[in-house]
């Protein structure tokens, strides 16, 4: 089922609609979006969670644990914007973002890359080397052709779980889907070696550059943004990435008052489950916080 396309227009902003100020960064701005990232050594151990049908058409849950070299891991957050037409879907943003920033401060001490992708808002961020870090990147050839938007491929899924053919916010009245956001929520702090793009070009540019095999999805929306982004679970896939979505650190549009008349958590959780039976694991925001004892050590003859 595609997303309406009156909401896409509210949640999307074509750089033609929202171009970035024609102007070069300043030499100090410059001089730190070129720093580069320190690849420490650590690793992750993740538990993924996915489905797998079985030969009896049947779907079960599996998990199974892997290590991950964090310094080859990037999390990118999508569309976590100060603001949203849906009153209840900011305010599930709002007490999202806290978390999600606790998750990223530590996967950042630890050697990951952390990406902001707020949609659309790029205006804000084009003078800041966080910015500049994405665009500066050298070009890098993609395996399989980018695409401004990835619907659902009828031949890999079936159609998701939850109907927002006639509206999907849950407000008891809801308003206009206009845009009601200006920047990335306040709460998830941009810093150190971050970037800032909503561009899957730039976005593949760096992860080409960084050496990034694994890439965590985490933001809004589920069923929305967070699979069908130029930069979302359906691209980086398509990549070759090995992608795992937070399912704590995640929310969808969805309105009870639809099929299939479940709460509104239950509809997150059947998104979840629907990505980890035909696209990715999941795996929760704490796997990004620990290394294995003993992995973060120094090398030896490292100087």
């Amino acid at each position: 089922m595609r997303i309406p396309a009156l909401l896409l227009l509210a949640l999307w902003v074509s750089p033609l609609t929202a171009a970035e100020k024609p102007a070069e960064p300043t030499k100090d701005v410059k001089t730190e979006a070129l720093a580069k990232r320190p690849r420490v050594p650590g690793r992750l151990s993740v538990t993924l969670r996915d489905r797998q049908k079985t030969s009896a058409g049947k779907v079960r849950e599996r998990t199974r644990k892997v290590e991950w070299t964090a310094a080859e891991t990037a999390v990118i957050i999508c569309d976590m914007w100060n603001g949203h037409y849906c009153l209840l879907a900011a305010q599930r943003v709002d007490a999202m973002a806290p978390r999600m920033n606790r998750v990223i401060t530590a996967a950042r001490a630890h050697g990951m890359l952390i990406i902001h992708a707020p949609s659309g808002c790029m205006d804000v961020y084009a003078m800041t080397a966080h910015r500049w870090r994405m665009k500066l990147a050298p070009a890098a050839k993609t395996p399989i052709p980018l695409k401004g938007w990835c619907y659902r491929d009828p031949e890999r899924e079936p159609e998701l779980p939850v109907d927002v053919s006639k509206q999907p916010c849950d407000d008891p009245v809801v308003g206009k889907a206009v845009r009601r956001f200006s920047k990335q929520h306040d709460a998830i702090k941009i810093t150190g070696f971050d970037g800032v793009s909503h561009s899957g070009q730039e976005i593949y540019n760096v992860l080409h550059r960084e050496g990034i095999r694994n890439v965590v999805l985490m933001g809004v929306h589920t069923n929305m943004c967070v699979l069908g982004r130029p930069f979302g679970i359906r691209q980086m896939v398509g990549l070759g990435f090995n992608v795992a979505l937070a399912r704590d650190l995640t929310d969808a549009m969805y309105d009870p008052r639809q099929a299939p008349f479940v709460s509104h958590t239950r509809g997150t959780e059947l998104v979840v489950e629907h990505i980890e039976t035909y696209w990715c694991p999941s795996l929760l925001g704490a796997d990004l916080t620990k290394i294995v004892p003993g992995s973060a050590d120094p090398v030896v003859g490292n100087k």
